[in-house]
């Protein structure tokens, strides 16, 4: 598996190959959407989901990213790569919850999760 597992010296900065470490974890839920009503409806349901958002271990931060030419919305949720394992038991925290509530809104399409890893390009 590439995340690291709880307890091993491969949690503090897992290495996926030479030179590619990292130290965070991110879970992506990202959608379109199809007007500015469809937009404010899907950050309604994210503002929704904030204080479970918070009570997240290990959380690093949580970003929101919208793209109105190909009418993206995306929200990463960050946490250190040695709590993900639970992250991930806790099946990401309110994602179920987002997920289906994004479902439901008229007008939002290409529902979908995705989990990658981030760090800093050091110049």
């Amino acid at each position: 598996s590439l995340w690291p597992q709880k307890g091993s010296h491969a949690a503090i900065m897992p290495e996926i190959t030479k030179g590619v470490s990292f130290d965070t974890v991110a879970r992506e839920w990202r959608c379109k959407w199809d007007s500015k009503e469809t937009l404010a409806k899907v950050q309604e349901v994210l503002d929704g989901v904030k204080g479970e958002l918070k009570k997240i271990d290990g959380l690093k931060g949580v970003s929101r990213t919208v793209c109105g030419g190909c009418l993206d919305f995306k929200v990463a949720i960050s946490v250190a790569a040695k709590d993900f394992g639970a992250f991930e038991e806790a099946k990401f925290g309110p994602e179920e919850k987002f997920i289906e509530a994004l479902k439901k809104i008229k007008g939002v399409s290409q529902v979908e999760t995705q989990t990658f890893t981030i760090m800093p390009v050091e110049l």
